[in-house]
């Protein structure tokens, strides 16, 4: 089994966030998105997972170093591949060609997801699907009453299906899905000017390929600010009851409500942290309170009362310690 990573897009709907540490890499509960989407699709796999290829920009040697790490934490090796433009979801995974072979899953690394169950590699597809609200902004699909998908549709306008493609895809032949995105590159078949993943599908399946909609119980975002501090709590959630802070954390008059993730080396002082937070290796909160926030590593907050919040690397906020005298029966609002 091989996972295919695409994950070359600059993250914007995540800035500032993302403006030096690529999306895939943020921290949730933590451990970076990129690296629990790639732990999790392993432990549903049922088989091992022999390599990991990542499909990325121009992110520098520290990221290809980390992506590499990843790889051997699930036993697999790892590889580096470059999407130069952003031509579309076909066009990255094609990136990794020489990747494509053999049993594959396609997993896009803006998401993440809960699920029970060990994928039927029998299948000659599956393309993990979830119910939403609004289908527009997403890939659909149509389920015909065998239970093969019948249909692929591209951010459909008018509604077809409520049922989302969360960009996680089983291949049982790598190489053919490879052989029909080529096809599209080679014929300049686009949809909404890019050349996307819906079309090869469609294409495999009018020349007879059965694919099958893979259910999972949760679909955790992780697309922008307030999403990925969801996911951050749902996560913490799922964890609750493992050990979660760190052994070197350095606690003084404070309190961590679980579940919360206190990284290495942090300092707590005159504080209260959680639930539901994740504070990254090295940093400091001082007379403050936290909750449902994410804080990554060496920041410092200060004085503070935070929640539904994210901090980046080397941040640092302060508040105002206030001295007040406050009567009998009196209100101050702020």
């Amino acid at each position: 089994m091989k996972i295919i990573v695409p994950m070359a897009g600059m993250g914007k709907r995540m800035r500032p966030h993302t403006l030096t540490v690529p999306k895939p890499l943020v921290p949730i509960a933590g451990k970076p998105i990129v690296q629990r989407l790639v732990e999790d699709i392993a432990k549903v796999c049922g088989e091992k997972v022999e390599e990991v290829a990542f499909i990325i920009g121009d992110f520098g040697q520290e990221v290809e170093k980390k992506l590499l790490q990843i790889a051997e934490s699930v036993g697999a090796r790892g590889t580096i591949y470059y999407q130069k433009k952003p031509l579309g979801t076909a066009h990255a995974v094609y990136c990794a060609e020489p990747s494509l072979d053999g049993n594959i899953v396609v997993a896009f690394a803006d998401t993440l997801f809960k699920a029970d169950f060990k994928m039927d590699t029998k299948n000659e597809g599956v393309i993990w699907v979830q119910k939403v609200e609004d289908p527009r902004p997403f890939g659909v699909v149509k389920i015909g009453a065998e239970g093969h998908i019948t249909d692929f549709i591209e951010k459909p306008e008018t509604f077809v299906s409520d049922l989302a493609i969360i960009g996680i895809y089983y291949f049982r032949d790598g190489r053919y899905l490879a052989n029909e995105i080529k096809y599209l590159l080679d014929n300049e078949v686009k949809d909404k000017g890019e050349y996307q993943i819906t079309n090869a599908l469609e294409n495999m399946k009018q020349k007879g390929t059965k694919f099958v909609p893979g259910r999972i119980s949760e679909w955790l975002d992780c697309g922008n600010k307030n999403s990925t501090v969801d996911t951050n709590q749902a996560y913490l959630g799922y964890l609750n009851g493992t050990k979660l802070v760190s052994e070197s954390v350095k606690s003084e008059n404070s309190i961590v409500i679980q579940p919360s993730y206190i990284g290495d080396n942090v300092v707590l002082l005159n504080s209260v942290v959680g639930p539901f937070v994740s504070i990254g290796n090295g940093s400091k909160v001082v007379n403050s309170v936290v909750s449902k926030s994410i804080v990554q590593e060496n920041a410092s907050i200060k004085n503070a009362v935070i929640t539904n919040s994210m901090l980046g690397n080397n941040a640092a906020y302060e508040g105002h310690a206030k001295d007040l005298s406050v009567g009998d029966f009196n209100v101050i609002a702020e």
